[in-house]
């Protein structure tokens, strides 16, 4: 497929995980890729790993909660590749917390990430889009529309994440300019292992009702559905939160 010729594209968390895959899919359809991340052999291999498909893509080291390495990273992006036409925004973190215990800064930096860097990102961005159009794909979760046991903060940020999208895409409603967000359910990737561990107290079973017999997603299956969404075939959506959770939310 070639959706994605000619165009340029920015990755946040693309080291590993969604990030990672959706970066491959969408320079196997021509885009060219700036991949943000903050670590940086992961990520060369990931480019490495692109141009030896025959793909176009760069590392760019970036923290997204960061906002001068924010916007230091977009305009190396659209020094190199030209203005942003999509943008997928990914990189986020969470682990569990008991909230009594839970320091300040551990949620703090849960905000930061999820919530605030998808937002300096897409700051970052707009400026190149709104004479020109483009696509901002944001990355919410199904813990930001059901609650989630010991997953304030994580909830939190997600929920924050699927407001944003939808002011965004009000925001610029009359311009070529559309905002979304795909909310996944257990997706087969790194962050899985900082929700391997329930904390004091926790009770499996209290998570259980969010398992279904489908089992986890893989990246790949995620990455799909961001090329579809990021591509002019999904020209009438904006403002939608898609859901991708093997019937979870049923």
């Amino acid at each position: 497929m070639d959706r994605y010729v000619g165009k340029s594209v920015i990755v946040t968390g693309a080291a590993s995980g969604i990030g990672r895959a959706t970066a491959l899919r969408l320079a196997a359809e021509g885009a060219r890729v700036a991949c943000l991340d903050r670590a940086a052999e992961p990520l060369s291999d990931l480019v490495e790993q692109i141009a030896g498909a025959g793909g176009t893509a760069t590392a760019v080291s970036c923290d997204v909660s960061d906002v001068e390495q924010v916007r230091a990273a977009v305009e190396a992006a659209v020094g190199l590749y030209g203005p942003t036409d999509v943008l997928c925004n990914i990189a986020g973190i969470g682990r569990y917390y008991n909230s009594t215990e839970m320091a300040p800064e551990d949620w703090q930096r849960i905000i930061d990430v999820n919530l605030t860097g998808t937002w300096l990102v897409a700051q970052a961005v707009l400026p190149h889009m709104l004479d020109r159009g483009g696509v901002i794909l944001n990355t919410a979760s199904t813990s930001g529309l059901f609650a989630q046991p010991w997953q304030a903060a994580y909830c939190a940020s997600k929920g924050g994440v699927v407001m944003l999208t939808k002011a965004l895409a009000l925001e610029y409603l009359d311009r070529k300019l559309r905002v979304n967000a795909i909310a996944p359910g257990g997706v087969e990737t790194p962050i899985m292992k900082d929700f391997s561990q329930l904390p004091e107290g926790g009770d499996f079973s209290r998570i259980m009702r969010y398992v279904t017999p489908t089992g986890f997603c893989r990246p790949e299956d995620l990455a799909s559905l961001y090329a579809y969404m990021g591509s002019d075939e999904a020209h009438y959506m904006t403002g939608s939160v898609v859901l991708m959770d093997g019937g979870m939310t049923l």
